[in-house]
């Protein structure tokens, strides 16, 4: 969020090489006074900053859906830095928050409703495609 990077993409693109994830939220509020480059202010002033998870910008359902489509099986690591907020109500909220977002992978294809063998023949001979 901070380096203005669409994060998504990134995901899509270089998958095979995430072996960790650090869960940490940001925002980028650009003004007509500051933007990328406003760093000489305080952190609340600033454009880019770094927020308790869900309170910033980053779209974490977005995030934890791409790593569960690639496979992704490691640790999602609360990263808590916030300019407004305490520390310890940051880490209160932020283990829930992950637990909220972890995606358990389906051990069959969702339209796999009666989870049994397909028998083509019977099915062909359903449609009328075979006497």
């Amino acid at each position: 969020m901070l380096q203005q990077l669409d994060y998504l993409e990134y995901i899509d693109l270089y998958h095979e090489r995430i072996r960790c994830f650090h869960v940490k939220d940001a925002e980028f509020r650009p003004n007509g006074r500051t933007g990328v480059y406003g760093g000489y202010q305080g952190w609340q002033n600033r454009a880019g900053r770094f927020r308790s998870p869900g309170d910033g910008q980053v779209d974490f359902t977005a995030v934890f859906t791409l790593l569960t489509k690639y496979g992704y099986e490691g640790w999602a690591t609360l990263e808590w830095e916030c300019c407004f907020k305490d520390s310890q109500q940051g880490a209160e909220e932020g283990a829930p928050f992950i637990a909220q977002h972890l995606i358990t992978p389906p051990s069959r294809a969702f339209d796999d409703f009666a989870g049994g063998k397909v028998d083509k023949a019977a099915v062909r001979r359903a449609l009328g495609l075979e006497p």
